[in-house]
């Protein structure tokens, strides 16, 4: 009798506990079901028809395939970047003023530190692409480097008044006309972390490891009690 009520702390201990962290992972199962499902549907708006862009372009149209057709201003900022299969580089967002005049945003694509400073003059292109907000900015994101013209986050807000833009911006997926060198990056939902999976494995590790440690205790204290 008195084993069985030495064991009981441990062992209800190590049940509760083990049950908390098995229900963790089962969660983390249920939100990567829900990221999934997310993804799928961010995918579904990115792959979908394009339109004309919307008179009035707001955040929750991001993603918004649309067409754009109209010139370059010849005035553009570079913003810190870089491919797999290129290396480091930048991303060319150009001001750009379509066919009836609006003055949007356009991220043009990427070219490699040797094409930095190459002329890039006014242009006209025919663009399709999507409508874009970026939250790349975070508190250890570096101002713009004004004097090297170099940015180090899309900051749509910030770089229309940069080049004195409505604050919309169009990442190219297609150009049609002298693309200068510029190789457009279409949105993809490839860089959006889906680390659920992970999480659910290390919180069902911790479990067994809980369970293995409440057992392993148990069957010390019964062996010191008899």
């Amino acid at each position: 009798m008195t084993a069985r009520r030495s064991i009981l702390p441990p062992l209800i201990f190590g049940i509760v506990t083990t049950a908390i962290l098995l229900s963790l992972g089962f969660w983390q199962l249920r939100r990567m079901e829900w990221k999934e499902a997310m993804l799928s549907e961010i995918q579904a708006g990115i792959d979908a028809a394009p339109q004309p862009l919307p008179a009035q372009a707001d955040p929750s149209m991001k993603y918004m395939p649309v067409t754009v057709s109209g010139r370059t201003t010849g005035e553009e900022i570079l913003v810190l970047s870089g491919t797999k299969e290129l290396g480091g580089g930048y991303n060319i967002i150009s001001g750009f003023v379509t066919d009836d005049g609006r003055r949007i945003l356009l991220d043009r694509g990427f070219v490699t530190q040797d094409y930095r400073h190459s002329p890039r003059p006014p242009v006209a292109l025919q663009v399709v692409g999507n409508l874009h907000w970026p939250q790349e900015k975070g508190s250890a994101t570096p101002d713009p480097d004004l004097k090297a013209g170099i940015w180090f986050a899309r900051d749509v807000p910030a770089m229309a008044e940069a080049l004195k833009t409505e604050p919309v911006l169009v990442v190219a997926a297609e150009v049609a006309g002298d693309a200068q060198g510029v190789m457009p990056i279409p949105i993809s939902i490839e860089g959006v972390p889906n680390s659920h999976l992970s999480y659910a494995v290390q919180w069902f590790l911790f479990a067994a490891t809980c369970a293995g440690m409440t057992a392993w205790l148990i069957w010390r204290i019964r062996r010191r009690t008899y």
